[in-house]
């Protein structure tokens, strides 16, 4: 599969609640044979990162593919990076690292014949909470990067399944 990076092929640094460990390779094959499974249903792939802060900051990104009125299926990682206590520079990695995902699977999956499939952005950032003033800045990012931008309350790949993850 010449469409994944070469260093990301045999790490195995997601996890799957149905499969364990496994590499962002089988992440990929799983996400292909789920769509296969029913080409004819709608999907959605959604990528949201969360943050959790301790001694140091947790970062869980969480890939999330959705079969439209029928459930989906979702795989994360967790990274864990010297302790980030300003929101804004955490809010911002937090999306840096959702957009990276989301180019490794794009980048695969149109050399799959899945270029189609849309592609969102779940970011953990609403207009009621401490990161209301940078919404503008996060979406316009990940809008720029050619994703469609997700925010709360409607951004269950962060703010639910990352969340779920995070502690």
């Amino acid at each position: 599969m010449d469409s994944i990076p070469q260093g990301q092929k045999l790490k195995k640094d997601f996890i799957s609640p149905t499969f364990g460990q496994i590499s962002f390779e089988d992440v990929f094959q799983n996400i292909v044979g789920y769509i296969e499974e029913e080409p004819q249903n709608h999907y959605n792939l959604i990528i949201g990162t969360d943050s959790f802060l301790s001694a140091e900051t947790v970062f869980i990104s969480a890939i999330v593919i959705h079969r439209v009125g029928y459930g989906g299926r979702y795989f994360y990682r967790k990274l864990r990076r010297k302790k980030i206590e300003n929101l804004r520079q955490r809010i911002f990695y937090e999306a840096s690292l959702s957009i990276e995902i989301a180019g490794m699977l794009k980048e695969a999956l149109s050399q799959n014949g899945f270029a189609k499939l849309p592609v969102e952005i779940h970011l953990d950032i609403g207009e009621g909470g401490d990161t209301k003033d940078i919404i503008r800045e996060v979406v316009g990012m990940v809008n720029g990067s050619g994703y469609a931008a997700v925010t709360k309350p409607d951004a269950y790949g962060a703010s639910k399944v990352a969340d779920r993850h995070s502690k």
